[in-house]
């Protein structure tokens, strides 16, 4: 096993710089997700872990070793691509086995580990078979053997479940975190998906434009958004934004805007008193909303009324898709709440729960601390 860690480490395609000065540490035996949308850099991070992209400036550390200039096959590091990679004139046997070949392990030392990792996958009774026989969810466990029969330093996973349907992927998502517990391998998991990142991931390091948004625990992440780009990403439904103003009145502060005056709890309040005047950003996430005037912690819920368009029944709960003053809506409530389209619907919002942003920069005027922030320092230093 071993630390991972980025020191301000580049990369630049020409003039585009995929990843900008990225510091991050990934501590030793930590499955750690990387996710953010398409382009934003974390397959590349992932690739220069593995040495199949060059680091234009900056340090990657695998323990106290620097590998900028350490071949792939160097590294001690094994990778599980989305695609699986299989060998298909190869039964699953060899397809495990392969690299321990090449590495010319001897035989029954390859023939342990095989069976090993095949057992703690649940493909022993696939070992004859050849790739085109298995489903995309067995081919994906044969890739992952592949890998765990290296002993690896570290595990690098790129989309491994994204050709998988939705059922399976929560299927193998839960797999993946029993392996983990099982092996305590340094994993780099990369995913486009958050609902994966805030499931597998210890912590979870949200990228965007090549640079890293915030770097935290996922429930954190969740309740602590340090700007608006993370709090839109983490989350679905997506967090509503809306304009609004901090007003000063009666004695408190109040977020107003088109058809809402929300009063601030003491601490927010506190937080945001120089604000007072000048126009934020409101986050309210969809599940910070309900029908009844007191939340479940017992404080007073304040009031809204929503023109509601669609709703979507599903099962455990509705989501309603409504508008406010002109605004775009979107709620999670009580499935057993009748409610249909184009009603007028009373909420009351969490005001606990609300979250406040810099119109200008987009940074949370709420902040805090990571939990367990990196310091992006090499093993040994």
């Amino acid at each position: 096993m071993a630390k991972v860690v980025f020191q301000n480490v580049t990369k630049q395609f020409g003039n585009f710089k995929a990843v900008d000065n990225l510091n991050l540490e990934i501590d030793d035996g930590e499955m750690v997700v990387l996710v953010g949308p398409s382009g934003c850099g974390k397959s590349t991070t992932l690739r220069m872990i593995a040495g199949l992209e060059d680091v234009t400036s900056g340090q990657i550390y695998i323990g106290d070793r620097v590998v900028n200039d350490v071949a792939p096959k160097d590294r001690d590091i094994a990778m599980v691509f989305q695609n699986y990679a299989l060998y298909p004139h190869m039964n699953v046997y060899d397809n495990i086995a392969f690299g321990l070949k090449l590495r010319k392990t001897p035989k029954n030392e390859i023939d342990k580990r095989v069976h090993h990792a095949a057992g703690l996958l649940g493909i022993d009774d696939k070992l004859d078979q050849r790739p085109k026989q298995l489903s995309g969810g067995q081919r994906q466990r044969v890739a992952v053997g592949r890998a765990i029969v290296r002993q690896p330093y570290v595990f690098l996973f790129d989309e491994p479940l994204s050709n998988l349907d939705a059922k399976l992927r929560v299927h193998m998502r839960a797999e993946l975190q029993e392996l983990h517990r099982e092996l305590s391998t340094t994993t780099l998991y990369v995913t486009h998906d958050q609902t994966e990142a805030m499931t597998l991931g210890s912590r979870v390091a949200v990228m965007k434009g090549g640079l890293l948004q915030q770097y935290d625990a996922p429930q954190h992440l969740y309740d602590h958004p340090r700007n608006v780009f993370v709090a839109g990403f983490i989350g679905s439904p997506a967090m509503n934004f809306l304009d609004a103003q901090i007003v000063e009145r009666d004695g408190g502060l109040f977020a107003e805007g088109a058809g809402f005056a929300l009063g601030l709890p003491e601490d927010k309040a506190e937080q945001v008193k120089s604000y007072a005047g000048q126009d934020i950003i409101l986050g309210i996430r969809p599940e910070d909303f309900t029908s009844e005037q007191m939340t479940e912690d017992g404080h007073a819920a304040e009031r809204l009324t929503v023109k509601v368009g669609v709703v979507e029944p599903l099962g455990s709960e509705q989501v309603v898709y409504g508008r406010l003053e002109g605004t775009e809506l979107v709620t999670q409530l009580d499935p057993r709440l009748n409610i249909r389209t184009d009603q007028e619907l009373v909420l009351y919002a969490n005001t606990n729960r609300l979250h406040l942003f810099d119109r200008d920069t987009e940074e949370s005027l709420l902040a805090e601390k990571p939990v367990d922030e990196p310091t992006a320092a090499p093993a040994g230093d």
